[in-house]
Order: C-alpha cells, then structure tokens, then sequence
C-alpha cells in the first residue's frame, strides 16, 4: 500500500490482492501463463475520477504487480495475457466499491522496485 495506513485501505488492498492471487493461480493451473514469482495488488493514494450507474464517482486506484524473478536482485514484469487482466479489473471494480481503476505495472527492476512503499 502507498501512502498513509488505515483499516479501510488496508481491508481494500486485502480484498483486491485475494482477487489478484485467485485469477492468477487460476491461470498457472490452466496452463494460461507461467506462474510469477511474485503477484499482489496495491493501492494508490489517491482518487481517480469515474462512473457508477448515472453518477460520478471517485474511487480509488489498484495497481496489479505480478514479476518474474530468479534472485530477487532483478526482475522483470510478467507479461500477463489482456483476457486475465480484464478478468482481474472486472472482478476488482464489480467486487470492491472503493476501486474504480485497475492499472497494471509493466516496470522492470531496475528501475523500479519489486514492491510499492
């Protein structure tokens, strides 16, 4: 999670990582992708702007980060197909109110790191 810790953030990355790992375990099982090394949701601070029934609505942002890896010192994003990536966004955005966008994080480390502070 970035930026300030509270009980609600933290039970909606909770919810939105629970949907990541499902949809991704699904996929290895399936024979879909090859198994990341490391897959989890984050949650941005700030709101994003959107639409919910006829009304604008302001939600937050999750960010899906799935790397393969063989040492931890590098790693590179994991190429997950655009059907497993709806798949995560609807459930997401269908299951958790407070999420309003899904975004996928396609930064290698370096430059980037691994996890979100």
């Amino acid at each position: 999670m970035v930026g300030e810790i509270t009980k609600e953030k933290v039970e909606i990355v909770r919810k939105c990582c629970v949907i990541v790992e499902e949809e991704i375990e699904a996929a290895a099982k399936a024979g879909e992708i090859e198994r990341p090394w490391q897959y989890f949701a984050a949650l941005l601070p700030t709101k994003t702007v959107g639409v919910r029934g006829d009304e604008r609505s302001y939600h937050y942002t999750i960010v899906v980060r799935a790397v393969r890896s063989l040492d931890g010192m590098t790693a590179n994003f994991s190429p997950l197909p655009p059907k497993l990536l709806e798949r995560i966004s609807s459930r997401i955005t269908n299951s958790v109110r407070e999420a309003g966008r899904v975004v996928y994080d396609i930064t290698n480390k370096p430059p980037s790191t691994v996890e979100m502070e």
